[in-house]
């Protein structure tokens, strides 16, 4: 192998620039390599303990959503969101009361005496509903409520004077119950304490029954027990309208709460058969007075 030294001045000069050259090259590649790694374990060690989906979902709410809104807020976006707008859309209600009449009386002429008596007293009630809510202002329900009252004693008494087969009759009641239509308006929507319209109309059946003592004899003894020996049942037609007072709540599902109580009066008009008719006592008036909640 020829010497280093021996070779001629030009020729080491040419191996030595050769081999400053390799050894530079090896170098940068080496110190590049290393910036590489260093530059992945930085990144690495950033995202240590937060996967990108945890990433995707601290970023979300800060973005905005399309149509200008916020990601996650109430009603937009996401399966949670979407069953609070569901339930935020429906309305319920359940209440009870009672029933007070307004001197309604009904022309008897013919059936049991001549003049005019009341054919209704006071009772008790039970409503439940539900329905949507299109906005904050108006709702439409459909309502069901049932309804107790007694007969006045003065129709019973007319009745046990009309016809020897009636007599002995002592005491005796109505039973209502209907499905109405009733849209609600909230005069106030803003407010914890507000009044309301509401008003329906729809069906009506009505059962009116005179009851009379009969002997009852059994294992404990003889003894007398009420029992139905008339009945005057009809289906009509009828409507109410009235006004209500609430209070309203808190928040409850991270908007708008529109759960509440409330209190309602109402004006009833059932177009009851006249007196005239088989099945009838004449028309029916009275205010049901409930309350209850709303949600």
């Amino acid at each position: 192998m020829t010497s280093l030294l021996s070779m001629p001045l030009l020729r080491r000069a040419s191996v030595f620039t050769a081999a400053v050259l390799l050894v530079a090259g090896v170098t940068q590649a080496q110190t590049t390599t290393s910036n590489d790694t260093s530059s992945a374990s930085s990144y690495s060690s950033s995202q240590s303990g937060l996967t990108q989906t945890e990433l995707a979902e601290f970023i979300a709410p800060a973005l905005p959503a399309p149509g200008g809104s916020a990601a996650g807020q109430y009603g937009s976006g996401g399966s949670g969101g979407s069953k609070r707008a569901f339930l935020h859309n429906w309305t319920f209600e359940g209440g009870g009361g009672f029933n007070a009449p307004i001197g309604n009386d009904t022309d008897q002429a013919g059936v049991v005496s001549s003049g005019r008596v009341p054919v209704i007293t006071w009772g008790g009630n039970f409503t439940a509903g539900g329905g949507l809510r299109f906005n904050n202002r108006f709702s439409a329900l459909v309502e069901y409520q049932f309804m107790d009252n007694k007969l006045p004693a003065a129709l019973i008494t007319a009745v046990n004077n009309a016809t020897d087969e009636t007599a002995g009759i002592t005491a005796g009641n109505t039973y209502i119950n209907s499905i109405t239509g009733s849209p609600v308006i909230d005069l106030f929507p803003k407010k914890s304490n507000g009044i309301y319209l509401v008003g329906g109309w729809g069906w009506y059946h009505k059962s009116s029954n005179f009851q009379s003592p009969e002997l009852v004899i059994s294992y404990y003894g003889e003894y007398y027990e009420n029992v139905t020996v008339a009945s005057f049942t009809s289906n009509q037609w009828g409507g109410n309208a009235g006004f209500g007072l609430y209070h309203r709540f808190g928040n409850l599902y991270g908007g708008d709460s529109h759960s509440e109580v409330f209190a309602e009066t109402r004006y009833t008009f059932i177009h009851t058969p006249p007196a005239t008719a088989s099945n009838g006592l004449g028309t029916t008036e009275l205010i049901p007075v409930t309350l209850g909640f709303r949600f």
